[in-house]
C-alpha cells in the first residue's frame, strides 16, 4: 500500500433487517464501480485494487452479511437469494445505477445473476472466478434426492452450530494462516488481510469476522437452466478472470461461455483463485483497459 491518502469511510446500510457494512472511497463526481468480495472474505480485500483505482471512480466496497462488519443472519441461513436482495438493495439506496462491477468467487456468482436480473442496471462486469462449481460438480450433485441434500445439509448445520470460531492467540499466529491460504500473497498482503479480517475477543485472542455458518452448502438453489437463462440475459460487456493455478473451472474450456452474450475469458499464469492478489499490476492493468474500452 504506497499511496497516501486517506483510506475509505465506513457506511452501514439495511437489508430484510440487516445492518449492513461498506466502505466508500470517495470521489463521488466519477462512475460508480462496486466492488464485492469473495466468500469468508472481507471489503477491505479490494483494498490495493481501490487504492489504484479510486482516482477514476466512486469505489463503494460492500461486506456480504455475515462477513466482515456486516451482521450475521440470525438464522444462520445464507441462500444466494439473500446475498442477491442485499446487492440489489445497496444499488437501489444509494442510486448507483448504471454500475460497474468488479466482483471476486461467490461476489462474481452474485453479480452475475444481479446482472441477469437487471441488466439495465449494470454497465460493465468483471468476474473473477464467479461462476461457482464446474458443470462435473454441479452433475454429481445433482445425482443427489432432494432427502439425501437436506439430510446432508441439517447435519453440515448441526455441526457449525457446535464450531466455536477458532481463536488465535495473536495476529501473528493468524497471520501465518493467512499465508497458508495463499501461497502468492507477499508478507505485507497477508499481514493487511489479516488485520482487516480479524477481530479482537474479549479475552484477547482473535478470530475471523465471517460468520461459521456461511461455509454450509444450502439445500437448494437456482436449478442450472435457470442460472444459464439469467446469464443469457446478461447485455453489458463482461471479463472473466481465471488463475491457471486456480481448482476453478474455466468456462471458455467447460463450455458455460457459450451462455453468455459479450462476454471475454482471460487466464493468468502464476495465479491462483485471487487473481488480483496473485497478479495485481496484471490484472489492474487488463480491467483498466477493459473497462476504458
Amino acid at each position: 500500500m504506497t499511496d497516501d491518502t486517506p483510506g475509505p469511510t465506513s457506511h452501514t446500510y439495511f437489508s430484510q433487517r440487516l445492518r449492513l457494512h461498506y466502505v466508500d472511497w470517495g470521489n463521488p463526481s466519477a462512475p460508480p464501480l462496486l466492488l464485492v468480495h469473495g466468500g469468508r472474505d472481507h471489503c477491505r480485500n479490494w483494498d490495493w485494487v481501490a487504492t489504484a483505482l479510486r482516482h477514476e471512480w466512486h469505489i463503494i466496497a460492500p461486506d456480504l452479511r455475515g462477513h466482515g462488519d456486516s451482521q450475521w443472519s440470525p438464522d444462520g441461513n445464507y441462500g444466494m437469494s439473500g446475498y442477491i436482495y442485499d446487492l440489489a438493495q445497496l444499488i437501489h439506496q444509494q442510486k448507483l445505477a448504471p454500475v460497474t462491477i468488479l466482483a471476486h468467487s461467490l461476489g462474481g456468482n452474485i453479480s452475475l445473476r444481479y446482472a441477469g436480473i437487471y441488466p439495465e442496471n449494470v454497465k460493465k462486469l468483471i468476474s473473477i472466478e464467479g461462476l461457482g462449481p464446474s458443470p462435473k460438480l454441479i452433475a454429481e450433485r445433482q445425482k443427489k434426492t432432494i432427502d439425501q441434500r437436506m439430510q446432508e445439509w441439517i447435519d453440515e448445520q448441526r455441526g457449525l452450530s457446535g464450531r466455536l470460531p477458532r481463536r488465535y492467540a495473536s495476529i501473528e499466529e493468524a497471520f501465518k494462516r493467512m499465508q497458508g491460504e495463499n501461497k502468492h500473497l507477499s508478507p505485507e498482503q497477508a499481514r493487511h488481510l489479516t488485520v482487516q479480517g480479524v477481530n479482537q475477543n474479549e479475552d484477547g485472542t482473535y478470530s475471523w469476522k465471517f460468520d461459521n455458518y456461511v461455509r454450509a452448502w444450502p439445500p437448494y438453489d437456482m436449478t442450472q437452466a435457470e442460472m444459464e437463462h439469467l446469464w443469457s440475459r446478461i447485455t453489458c460487456p463482461t471479463l472473466m478472470v481465471y488463475g491457471k493455478e486456480s481448482w476453478a473451472s474455466n468456462p471458455q474450456e467447460d463450455g458455460r461461455i457459450k451462455n453468455f452474450r459479450n462476454a471475454e475469458v482471460v487466464s493468468f499464469e502464476r495465479a491462483g483463485h485471487w487473481v488480483h492478489h496473485d497478479r495485481l499490476d496484471d490484472f489492474l492493468a487488463k480491467a483498466r483497459a477493459f473497462l476504458a474500452a
